[in-house]
This record gives C-alpha cells, sequence and structure tokens, in this order.
C-alpha cells in the first residue's frame, strides 16, 4: 500500500474511532439527562408502512420460528432475545422489529398478544441498556419507525401498565437518536435516522417549535444526501427506493395532521422518483450497481403508486454518474463514476464502466449484485471488478478493497478519473464512450469503453480498449485481461459457434452476442441478488493478453 493512501487509512480511521467513542458515550449522557426526558402519554399516530407484507412469515411467527435473513430460528417458546441468534444479518432484522409489518395480515388479539409479548421481552432485556447490535445506529432507527408505524398491532388491546413502558422506552431511544445523530458518518444511516427522529416528532405529542427544528434537520441531511439529480450520495439505485419508502409515509403524516411540511422534503421527493425510473430496467427491477440487490416487486410498485412525475426516465444522472440507452423496449445502464468518497465507499463496488441490458421483459446482462444476507466472503466478492460486466486486468479490482479495523472495508486507490462523452450518430444511433484510469497505477493502461445502441433498439455495438498514457512508453508484458458479461439466471445460453452464443429468454426473446475473430467463453457464475438468495449462473468471458491484443469488439443483436 502507498504512503498516501496509509495516510488516508489512518485519516479515517482516526475519525471513525471518535466516531465509535461517540456513539458508546452516548447511553452515558443520555442517563445524565434522563431526569429531563419527556415521557409522552399516547401516540398521535401510527404513520404508514410501505413495505410489502407476508401472511406466512407472521405465521411462523406465531409459532414461535422466526424466518428472518435467511435464515429460521424455533425458540421453542423462549424468547428469541435471549437465546443465541444465527448470524449477524439475523439479529439485526430480530431487533428492528421491521417483521411487525407481517403481523398486520392476520390482527388477532392472539396475534398482537404474542407480538406486544416480544417488544415487553426486549425492553426487559435490551432497552436499559443501549449497547451491542440491538443499539447500532441503523437497527435503532428502523426499530423506532417499526415502532411507530406498527403501534396499532403493539398496543391493541394493551394493559396501562404496557403502554407506559412502551412509550418510555420509545421516548428513551429517540433521545438515544438524538444524541448519535452527530456521531455519524454520512450515508443512509444517518439519513434515515434524521427521518425517524422527524416520523417520531409527528407521531408523538411535541411543541410546534420541536416539530419545526427536526423538520429544518432534516432538510439539512436530504440537501446534503440527496444530489440534484435525485441520486443518492452512495450512487446505490436501491437507496433511492429504501428512502422513498420512509419519506413518503413522513410526507404524508404531515399533511394528515395539518403541519407545515420540511421546506425540502416534497421537492427532494419529486426529484428522487425519475432517478428510480431511470434505473428500472424492462422487467421492473432495479439495476444492480454499487450495493444494490434484489426489490421485491410489490415495494417497488406501492412507491410508484405516488409518482406524480411520472414520464420517460433522464438519458442520464450527471451526479450520480450513470447513463442510461434506451430504444424500442431495449435498455443499457452504464456506471460511469466512481465513490464520492472513501467514507462513502463502505458498501460501493469497483465496478466503472460496468453495464446492464435488458430487453422486451427480461434482463439479459447483469452485475452479479449484492448478497442480502451472505458472508462476509461473498460479499467481498460481490464487489470485485470480477462480479461485474465489464474488463479486468489480472483478475485485479479497478479500485481495491481495503478492510480496516476502524474504517471499514473502503475502496482506496484505483478510479479517480472518468472522461464521458455521448453523441448521435447520422443514422440517429445513440453513443456512449467513457474511459477510466483505475489501473493506470498498477498496470500504466488505462481502459475505455465505447457502446453503442442502433435507432430500432434491435443492436448493440461495443468495444473495448487498454491504451497507455501519451507519455509513457510500453510496459513490461503480457498480462491477462478478460471481459466479463454476467448472465441473468433465468436466461438460457446455447452455442453457435466459437466466436458467439444465442441468449434465450423464458417468454422466447432472442439475443445473439458476437465477437468475430474472439473465443467467447461460457463459464460458470454466481449471481447474489436472486430474491431467493444466491443462485448459480452463466457469463461469458472475452480473454486477450494486452500489449499484443489492446482491444476487442462485441455485439449483440435481437435473433428471430
Amino acid at each position: 500500500m502507498r504512503l498516501a493512501d496509509r495516510r488516508r487509512l489512518f485519516s479515517y480511521g482516526i475519525r471513525e474511532i471518535w466516531r465509535r467513542l461517540c456513539r458508546r458515550s452516548a447511553g452515558i449522557r443520555l442517563a445524565v439527562t434522563s431526569s429531563a426526558l419527556q415521557v409522552p402519554d399516547r401516540l398521535i399516530v401510527a404513520p404508514t408502512d410501505l413495505r410489502a407484507l407476508d401472511s406466512f412469515v407472521a405465521e411462523e411467527i406465531l409459532e414461535d420460528r422466526f424466518p428472518l435473513a435467511g435464515r429460521i430460528l424455533e425458540t421453542f417458546g423462549e424468547s428469541p432475545f435471549s437465546i443465541e441468534l444465527p448470524s449477524r444479518a439475523f439479529a439485526e432484522r430480530l431487533h428492528s422489529f421491521a417483521w411487525l409489518r407481517h403481523i398486520r395480515t392476520n390482527k388477532t388479539e392472539a396475534t398482537c398478544a404474542h407480538a406486544r409479548q416480544m417488544v415487553s421481552d426486549w425492553i426487559a432485556l435490551h432497552g436499559r441498556r443501549p449497547k451491542g447490535i440491538a443499539w447500532e445506529a441503523n437497527v435503532a432507527a428502523e426499530r423506532v419507525i417499526a415502532w411507530l408505524s406498527h403501534s396499532t398491532v403493539v398496543l391493541q388491546g394493551a394493559e396501562a401498565g404496557f403502554y407506559r413502558r412502551f412509550m418510555r422506552s420509545l421516548a428513551y431511544q429517540v433521545g438515544y437518536l438524538r444524541k448519535i445523530a452527530g456521531c455519524l458518518p454520512e450515508g443512509e444511516t444517518r439519513l434515515r435516522l434524521r427521518i425517524a427522529l422527524a416520523m417520531a416528532s409527528v407521531s408523538m405529542p411535541a411543541r410546534a417549535a420541536h416539530i419545526r427544528r427536526e423538520g429544518i434537520r432534516l432538510d439539512r441531511e436530504l440537501e446534503r444526501q440527496i444530489m440534484a439529480d435525485g441520486g443518492h450520495i452512495s450512487r446505490n439505485p436501491r437507496a433511492v427506493l429504501n428512502l422513498l419508502i420512509d419519506l413518503l409515509p413522513l410526507r404524508q403524516t404531515y399533511i394528515n395532521l395539518g403541519h407545515d411540511l420540511p421546506q425540502k422534503l416534497i421537492p427532494t421527493i419529486d426529484r428522487m422518483y425519475p432517478a428510480l425510473r431511470f434505473f428500472r430496467h424492462q422487467d421492473g427491477d432495479l439495476a444492480l450497481f454499487n450495493g444494490a440487490s434484489s426489490t421485491p416487486a410489490s415495494e417497488l410498485m406501492s412507491v410508484l403508486r405516488y409518482d406524480e412525475t411520472a414520464g420517460k426516465p433522464f438519458k442520464a444522472l450527471p451526479h450520480m454518474n450513470y447513463h442510461r440507452l434506451s430504444v424500442e423496449g431495449t435498455t443499457l445502464i452504464v456506471d460511469t463514476g466512481h465513490s464520492l468518497s472513501a467514507e462513502l465507499s463502505r458498501s460501493a463496488h469497483a465496478g466503472c464502466l460496468s453495464f446492464e441490458m435488458s430487453a422486451g421483459r427480461h434482463r439479459f446482462i447483469v452485475n452479479c449484485g449484492a448478497p442480502k444476507y451472505a458472508s462476509r466472503s461473498y460479499r467481498q466478492v460481490a464487489r470485485s471488478t470480477a462480479a461485474h460486466s465489464t474488463v479486468t486486468l489480472n483478475e485485479t479490482s479497478s479500485s481495491r478493497i481495503v478492510r480496516s479495523k476502524f474504517a471499514g472495508p473502503i475502496l482506496l486507490g484505483g478510479v479517480s478519473e472518468v472522461e464521458v462523452e455521448r453523441w448521435d450518430d447520422m443514422h440517429g444511433n445513440d453513443w456512449l464512450r467513457a474511459r477510466h484510469n483505475g489501473y493506470v497505477r498498477e498496470f500504466g493502461y488505462f481502459h475505455e469503453r465505447e457502446i453503442g445502441l442502433n435507432v430500432k433498439g434491435d443492436k448493440i455495438k461495443g468495444h473495448d480498449r487498454l491504451f497507455l498514457p501519451e507519455d509513457k512508453g510500453p510496459e513490461t508484458g503480457p498480462f491477462a485481461a478478460a471481459a466479463r458479461f454476467h448472465i441473468h439466471p433465468a436466461i438460457v445460453l446455447s452455442r453457435r459457434d466459437e466466436e458467439s452464443v444465442v441468449m434465450r429468454a423464458p417468454d422466447g426473446e432472442t439475443w445473439i452476442f458476437a465477437a468475430p475473430g474472439l473465443d467467447v467463453l461460457i463459464e460458470e457464475d454466481i449471481f447474489f441478488a436472486d430474491v431467493s438468495g444466491v443462485r448459480p449462473s452463466q457469463q461469458l468471458v472475452i480473454e486477450f493478453s494486452p500489449p499484443e491484443t489492446s482491444e476487442i469488439r462485441w455485439m449483440l443483436r435481437r435473433g428471430d
């Protein structure tokens, strides 16, 4: 690791140590001021939850089986909060109480009493000491939103004693979120925390001045994190959906109660919708870039139902740095950017110049996506350049993933500059050319990718080129390069000849991938972003060796 990278890593580590100390001291600071903590006697409203409901999950929980985060835990009558949990992801989902929404599918006295008992267990076992996974910022913020949104489930038929304990715990958690708000790095968690505090301010009895203050703080965070093109600073397409799922009920709650809305709330929501549509493929799912995983169709549709800005997706998101080429039911989405800062890169992927392609009602070429509940090693693989539909050199990522005890798994070095050109040729075909410098430091080469979509939407031409800076002589070589095209698991591949492969969708939609003069290999692959979990899939690979072969051409055309 270079000296400059070591210094940056050290600097990020120091800041993270301070943040951790700040968060750990929050409990002490809250205890000092707890005598002044005002506990409301009731809730005014239960905000709507737009997330998908599943009656199966409700039935399983009623039988003391918890299907969360890809695991099933059977408790045999014990509280799930008092036994060892199967994984960290499971613990986060359990302590977040997001699963309360499923109880609404069968809101009987028995199911509400069961949910109330689990809330009571949590308060007794974890509610008095803010430490551990249960009190991590993302989990605590999600729990506050869940308790507010599903209070009708928890409080239905509740005795006065439980009601008071519930309100006292909720007030304590809201106070904790206020204490740690300044201890978090910028990112989705900090914005969700501000959403939770704003939601609590209007859902619980509060002075008008307090409601305005929380609204102003939310405004500031929205301004910091939602860019001018409506994208989130993480560059994760799924983050836009996740945040809208919480922002829409918050907006409606302000309106229903007659409060003045935060000034930035409605303009921000209106700006985010075009960004969400930008990343939507022909099959309705979102593109898999920078930590995005599978998207439940019901959640996406529940958010799009409130879209008042309906129109064609933009051709580019210039602040988020993505381009979209779309004609006659064929869509390509290309990543032409890099992480805005190392701190924001904790979940970012090294996929610069990767693209995804969909046609008809199916995705054909994708990135591998991010696994929702997989191990650290799987998450590391998913972030690598090789897990994206782009070019890799010597199986090396274009930006290095460095794991630090304090700074976290950030991206260092690699891509720092991306140049982009977009134009229509004389025939009306749409062209995009972009280059990045991610391989210059280690291999001496720029990677340039050119993609063109014809005016009929039935032909795509691609050109990948590796070239040296003008002031640099030839590098010693050769070394291995590979252009990968990851295929969605629903697509069936069959070979035509050594240079071309047929890609067939379940409904018969067919595309032919060809690379004249080159061998197109079909290799086993893994798809991380399926709703059912990690799935086997296939990939097309073109291998070449610079400097002997420094550029390749490939094409896709719709079959008969």
